[in-house]
């Protein structure tokens, strides 16, 4: 747990933020901005979209040849910044992070762990078999964070 920022419009209140705050508001906004580390320790910052898990880990597609993909495999630990309902008010979840395999056939657990992050975002796809064809296609895996330390302002 962490205090309030000092940087809030006058007069705002804000709550300490815990991990099941930053989380709630992680599920209550899935457009978010994920923080990882290149090679010389600067951070990369992308835009993403999330979904958070029964289990509170939170979950993002991306492609095996992203920049993001290589910074977490070198360094598994990243930070997901959330906005909430209006401009002063954010959490940010940072943790530990662990990649699944690459989905390299239609019916692999990778494969599988995607349709579920689909459905999650997004219900149910049209035409299954070319979803899962394309998350081949595109080397496609899954990021997952599990936080470890929240921060942030959500107002009252």
């Amino acid at each position: 747990m962490s205090s309030c920022v000092e940087y809030r419009r006058p007069g705002d209140r804000c709550t300490r933020m815990d991990t099941s705050q930053a989380l709630q508001a992680a599920r209550d906004n899935h457009q978010s901005v994920l923080t990882t580390l290149r090679k010389d320790g600067r951070p990369q910052l992308s835009n993403v979209v999330h979904a958070v898990g029964a289990d509170g880990v939170i979950r993002i597609s991306t492609t095996s040849d992203r920049a993001k993909a290589a910074n977490l495999r070198r360094t598994p630990w990243a930070a997901l910044h959330v906005n909430g309902p209006d401009f002063w008010s954010y959490a940010v979840l940072e943790g530990d992070v662990e990649l699944s395999a690459v989905a390299t056939d239609p019916q692999d657990g990778a494969t599988q762990e995607l349709v579920e992050l689909y459905r999650a975002l997004q219900g149910e796809h049209d035409d299954w078999d070319d979803y899962r064809a394309a998350m081949v296609r595109d080397a496609r895996l899954v990021v997952r964070l599990t936080p470890t330390r929240a921060y942030g302002a959500l107002a009252r």
